[in-house]
């Protein structure tokens, strides 16, 4: 019996060391991926927009945690957006899938900014299956049972969007939602609390002799109650709006070198090398993400 809690306990160790300090998932291309977060991008500058990333987390652990994310995006008529967005979460024995459609609507507050309120709407699929574990007993230990759910949510969010300044603030889970936690050697549930979000970020022409280049700084700010702020620190160099490099410093100790570029009039292929400096990560080895986007 104490050898099955044990390892109850190691595998639900590993699946909350997923989001260390955060529960819901981090994406180094967020700014790519805004209305994963935020309803009120989508439709954002009358564009029709597809982005989907794979986000493998620790190569060297085996079953580590990996995100899949699909966001899509159109404006429907000159102030209203429409779009969805899924997130398909799996780590070890933890498989959950997040599905929303989001809505936008577009105010005009002068000639050159607008602020855009978003709704979103969906639900979130939790399962727990520790039936599969291995053990060195014949007989099943319901401690090893499997856990299943289904969470309904709705989000909220703003956006301030000012030429090549943008401002970002989101609720996108406002209620609680229930996923597996270890308590004491036993698979339970518990509650995660709403997380909230605020990006910003401004696109710097250079001019003169490099005028084909733009600096592109951004941050976001991730909190939850009751665990550090999490902040990312992004910063890209555009070249002839063609190909981008740079890197991001995330404040949970871990820093990314990013690179994307646009295959064609509509479509852009992007990659980030995300590691760790924690001492407790070191074998974990790096962080592949990949990018997909598509413009209509």
């Amino acid at each position: 019996m104490k050898k099955i809690q044990n390892i109850a306990a190691i595998a639900l160790l590993l699946v909350s060391s997923a989001a260390m300090a955060q529960q819901e998932s981090v994406i180094s291309f967020y700014r790519q991926h805004m209305n994963l977060v935020n309803p009120a991008y989508v439709g954002v500058d009358s564009m029709s927009l597809a982005s989907s990333s794979l986000r493998k987390q620790w190569t060297g652990v085996d079953e580590a945690p990996e995100t899949q994310t699909v966001s899509f995006g159109t404006p429907l008529g000159r102030n209203l957006g429409f779009g969805m967005t899924v997130i398909h979460d799996r780590t070890f024995i933890e498989k959950q899938t997040y599905v929303s459609v989001d809505f936008s609507y577009k105010v005009k507050m002068s000639p050159t900014a607008d602020v855009y309120f978003g709704i979103k709407a969906g639900g979130n699929t939790y399962n727990v299956n520790a039936t599969g574990l291995e053990t060195y007993n014949i007989v099943s230990d319901p401690a090893l049972g499997a856990i299943s759910n289904f969470n309904p949510n709705i989000g909220v969010g703003a956006l301030y969007k000012e030429g090549a300044l943008y401002v970002s603030l989101s609720i996108p889970r406002l209620l609680d939602t229930k996923r597996a936690t270890n308590d004491l050697g036993y698979a339970s549930v518990t509650t995660d609390r709403p997380h909230i979000y605020l990006s910003a970020g401004y696109d710097f022409p250079i001019n003169g002799e490099f005028s084909g280049l733009v600096f592109r700084p951004s941050t976001m700010v991730r909190y939850v109650n009751g665990v550090p702020v999490s902040i990312d620190l992004t910063a890209m160099l555009q070249i002839e709006k063609n190909f981008e490099i740079g890197g991001m410093y995330r404040t949970d100790r871990a820093y990314a070198a990013m690179s994307t570029i646009r295959l064609s009039k509509r479509f852009v292929f992007g990659f980030a090398y995300e590691m760790s400096s924690q001492p407790t990560l070191a074998a974990a080895r790096n962080t592949n993400e990949i990018l997909l986007q598509f413009r209509f």
